[in-house]
Order: structure tokens, then sequence, then C-alpha cells
């Protein structure tokens, strides 16, 4: 059994079955074929999809790669399963390849994971996320310039809308 720390230092033991937020990453990058920066670039051009799942605030402050499709976190299951009415449109069946990527790699690999689970068997994420890609000198935006498509749901990141 594993232990944390509640607020004020107080000791806890945690369930019987429950995994530390590093053990799911682990368990969710093992079955991903995670890409670099360079690779995922390479793959657009192959025909799969960049996903930035950032908020608005992070896209605001970073920057943004043109053509990526910005679907937050919050939506993303709902908008790439296939089966589900809220679908994008270009989600015609389950051999669309989606690479997620957030600002660091982290919580882009645990959505790449949970695409998986709906079936999107080529979902994967980039390593080091859009700070890696920056750093490789790939091509970025000011979110001013609207290079990105926006799904349903999501909020751009440079204002007034």
């Amino acid at each position: 059994m594993t232990g944390g720390y509640l607020a004020g230092g107080h000791a806890c033991a945690a369930p019987a079955g429950a995994r530390s937020i590093d053990e799911i990453l682990a368990a969710a990058r093992v079955r991903l074929d995670r890409l670099s920066p360079a690779e995922a670039f390479a793959a657009c051009d192959a025909g799969a999809t960049l996903i930035d799942i950032r908020p608005a605030a992070q896209r605001a402050a970073a920057g943004e790669i043109p053509g990526a499709v910005v679907i937050e976190r919050n939506h993303l299951e709902w908008r790439l399963d296939p089966a589900s009415a809220a679908r994008l449109p270009w989600v015609t069946g389950y051999d669309v390849r989606p690479i997620v990527f957030c600002e660091a790699g982290y919580t882009s690999s645990l959505a790449a994971a949970a695409l998986q689970d709906l079936g999107l068997a080529c979902a994967t994420d980039v390593t080091g996320g859009y700070t890696a890609w920056r750093a490789a000198g790939l091509p970025t935006a000011h979110p001013a310039e609207r290079t990105v498509a926006i799904a349903p749901g999501a909020s751009p990141a440079y204002w007034p809308f």
C-alpha cells in the first residue's frame, strides 16, 4: 500500500488498487509510440493531425503551431470519438492519426492513451510538447495570426474573438 500526505502534512494511506500519477503516466507511455517534434512534423506531411490540448492562456503566452487543431482537453474524447455525435466532421473512422501535444508532454501522454482506449490505435503524443517543438526550431505562430483550427468548445488564444 502506498501513502501520501493531505494538506497540513497529515499522512494518509492510499486505498487498495490506487496508483500514483507517476504510475499512471508510465502505463500510458508504454502504450504510445511517442514522437519527437521532428517526427511529428514529418508525420503531418503523411496525413497525421496535430492536436493542441493546451488551454487558451497557455497558447496566448507561448504561441501556437500552424495547422494544428485546438481541442481543449475537456472535449478531446468527444471530438475525436468516431462514434460520438459531438465528433468533428473529419473524424469519420478509427484510422485517423491524432498527434496530441500539450505544453511539456505530460498531459498529452494521458490524453493520447485515452484516445487509444476509444479505438484510435494510431494516437500518440509529442515528447516534450510545445516547449520541445519550439526549441527544435519548428514553425510556431503568434495566436493573433490565426493559423490554427479551433474546434467547437475551445477558446481562441487571441482577443478580441
